[in-house]
């Protein structure tokens, strides 16, 4: 399905599970990742809860026009396709990149969410976080996403991952391939990682129950990093999973999925 932006650009969304369910859940992508980067997560929830997914502008079918987006921007597209919708008080849950978008819109909608759920969480930059964003711009530059998936696996894969994979190496690749072929789309999305101020302080202002999930040996956003959001969120709790990398969708997923049982419970 397709909702119409504030700028008249499409934003592709689906609406799954259980469609007669009081509940909703919004699950919100990582950087490259796509509607489908939620499959082995969903299943856990689709009998029970309605399941709203959706590639921000930039992003696998959505859009790939228009000025790079900062995440007030993409926080009111979401906003967008829950009043088209018609849904009231989601559980927004956010990976990473979807993360950030999660944080900006229970920040700006405090009264349109009923739980926030934070997966591999920043809320401020470091000079390794950024040497990180470099290097995969480089690899973007030269030699087209193909070039940076190869640089950006060992950062958000953990070394148990590539050990024993839930869907292998060369697999992935494979399946990424022509997802993200349009090179000026990605720079768009990373635009607005670089160009984030410190957003530790707006995040005191959060109201809404919080969970914030984050694996031990992350590499891309160590876990310190994400010990500051839950500092910063009044009442927040923390999980760690152990041995996890950063792409907890593919990575921990069992364990993620029952935390997020218990939260909501």
């Amino acid at each position: 399905m397709i909702c119409k932006t504030h700028d008249n650009l499409d934003l592709y969304y689906e609406i799954q599970g259980n469609l007669q369910a009081s509940e909703t859940l919004v699950f919100l992508n990582g950087l490259t990742q796509s509607t489908l980067s939620w499959y082995f997560v969903q299943q856990h929830f689709k009998d029970k809860y309605k399941i709203v997914l959706l590639d921000f502008i930039f992003q696998g079918q959505s859009s790939k026009e228009g000025e790079w987006r900062n995440f007030d921007q993409h926080a009111k597209d979401v906003k967008a396709v829950l009043d088209k919708e018609n849904i009231k008080d989601p559980v927004v849950i956010g990976l990473s990149y979807g993360s950030a978008v999660a944080q900006h819109f229970a920040v700006l909608f405090p009264r349109s969410l009923k739980k926030l759920i934070l997966v591999a969480t920043f809320g401020h930059s470091t000079p390794y976080f950024e040497a990180f964003g470099l290097s995969w711009a480089r690899a973007l530059e030269t030699g087209g996403y193909n070039l940076m998936l190869d640089v950006m696996l060992p950062n958000v894969l953990s070394e148990s991952y590539f050990n024993n994979p839930i869907i292998p190496i060369d697999i992935m690749k494979e399946a990424r391939k022509g997802l993200n072929d349009n090179t000026g789309a990605l720079m768009k999305l990373m635009t607005a990682t670089k160009e984030r101020k410190d957003y530790r302080p707006a995040l005191k202002s959060i109201t809404a129950s919080t969970l914030i999930i984050h694996g031990e040996k992350d590499l891309l956003i160590p876990l310190h990093m994400a010990n500051e959001v839950h500092l910063n969120i009044t009442g927040s709790k923390i999980i760690v999973i152990k041995n996890a990398g950063h792409t907890l969708n593919l990575e921990a997923v069992q364990e993620v999925c029952d935390h997020i049982k218990t939260f909501l419970s």
